[in-house]
């Protein structure tokens, strides 16, 4: 970005009276927004694609976060829910996903002035401007958004002032090839791929006790699904894991004594433990090419093809966990005027931030609105999604961001430019992209 760039003034455009912001995702940071906007005086609409609030979450409900409740709980949402009998939990304990939706996220989204704005089993398709495309520039700034969503076998429009995309990337998993994409063969064996976090030592552990699983990805939600399979193995002893990255070791996995977070520190060192111990097979410097079954039985072996330090290598498995990360899912957007990164497809402004060869989680400058903007007035994306594939964001991040949004939507230009954010730092920062990253999971 130029100087001139930088010291240009950033022109607010008034919200259209009559019509509510659409927020996309009633995640964490997607109730976040709702909470800010309800004390603002704002009047708004949650579109979220599952069937409750926090549905992501919920699909790694097993999992505990290694950050603890004090960098959990937005603080405008911490005001709502004060006003109600909730009580608020232990600053210092690491809650699991579920305790994330039950003793926090669940109470928020009951709340009347946020359940009866909050539509579920609704799924943004695409997001324009009423009348126009992406290409006509005429009054453009005073034309209401409109959002194409898929409620059932039913499709509708709806108009916002402003929208807020907070839909997350969860649903939206990097490719276990080193190009980016899907192995050649995926398709063959898609009953033996399993998503990022497992339930492995809950409701899906018939799949893996006894079996051979191979974790592809070097980042935390790796890491978790290691240690539960390593847990399972010592009850279920024909149990075999095999951990594959791409690079040399697993430098995303912190284990540093410096890391303020020490649940994260914790899960780095246990990990490294497996590995040395010989409960957990590393097989690094591996490239994976294509995916085939191993026989003519379906739903049997499947064998992992590539190459590994320069010669062909192969690995037998019963399952393969993706766990390589995430990227945003931008076609419903394909309307909007975007001004995304080319490498991380993060805002361009925030992108040299969070870059995840020179930023770990606690590292990341404030920012707010004025990184967050786009062409297109008064359209934002948040949350993990804003990071693009950039594996380093916490919900503290996510919480600050939707306060200085919400705070220029408002008027209030000098609560919105007054960003300030404290997060803990890891103690290491890695230049190393070791297969990708669960580093979304688990703030």
């Amino acid at each position: 970005m130029t100087l001139r760039e930088l010291s240009r003034p950033v022109l607010r455009t008034p919200l259209l009276g009559g019509l509510p912001v659409a927020i996309i995702g009633a995640g964490p940071v997607g109730l976040a927004a709702a909470a800010h906007l309800f004390e603002r005086g704002i009047d708004f609409r949650i579109y979220e694609a599952g069937a409750s609030a926090a549905n992501s979450v919920a699909a790694w409900k097993h999992v505990r976060l290694f950050s603890p409740w004090r960098f959990l709980i937005d603080p405008a949402a911490r005001r709502l829910l004060a006003t109600t009998d909730w009580v608020e939990p232990d600053a210092d304990r690491l809650p699991a996903g579920a305790e994330l939706i039950e003793r926090y996220l669940a109470p928020l989204a009951s709340l009347e002035t946020v359940a009866s704005r909050t539509h579920t089993r609704s799924t943004v398709v695409s997001v324009s401007r009423q009348g126009m495309d992406r290409t006509r520039s005429a009054g453009r700034s005073t034309t209401p958004f409109v959002l194409r969503i898929r409620t059932g076998a039913e499709l509708k429009e709806v108009t916002a002032s402003a929208v807020i995309d907070a839909s997350g990337t969860y649903a939206s998993p990097n490719g276990l090839s080193s190009n980016g994409l899907e192995p050649l063969g995926a398709d063959r064996i898609a009953g033996q791929l399993v998503h990022a976090l497992p339930d492995v030592l809950g409701t899906d552990r018939a799949r893996f006790a006894g079996r051979h699983t191979t974790v592809v990805g070097a980042g935390h939600s790796a890491a978790n699904t290691l240690i539960a399979l390593a847990k399972l193995a010592r009850g279920e002893p024909a149990t075999r894991v095999t951990w594959v990255v791409r690079r040399s070791g697993a430098a995303r996995v912190s284990a540093s004594p410096d890391d303020d977070l020490q649940g994260r520190a914790s899960i780095g060192a246990r990990v490294a433990a497996l590995v040395a111990d010989g409960e957990v097979a590393l097989v690094d410097r591996f490239e994976i090419a294509r995916l085939r079954p191993a026989g003519s039985s379906p739903g049997g072996e499947v064998v992992i093809v590539g190459i590994r330090r320069g010669e062909p290598f192969e690995i037998a498995t019963d399952n393969i966990v993706g766990a390589t990360g995430f990227r945003p899912d931008l076609s419903m957007l394909r309307e909007i005027r975007l001004d995304l990164d080319d490498i991380v497809e993060a805002p361009r402004r925030l992108a040299p931030m969070i870059d995840p060869n020179l930023h770990s989680c606690g590292t990341a400058p404030p920012h707010g609105f004025v990184e967050l903007r786009h062409p297109e007035p008064n359209f934002f994306i948040v949350g993990m999604k804003s990071y693009g594939r950039a594996p380093t964001f916490l919900l503290g991040t996510g919480y600050e961001q939707v306060r200085s949004i919400v705070a220029w939507l408002s008027g209030d230009v000098a609560a919105a430019t007054a960003v300030q954010l404290v997060l803990p730092a890891t103690g290491v920062c890695s230049t190393d992209d070791a297969g990708g990253s669960g580093g979304g999971c688990c703030a």
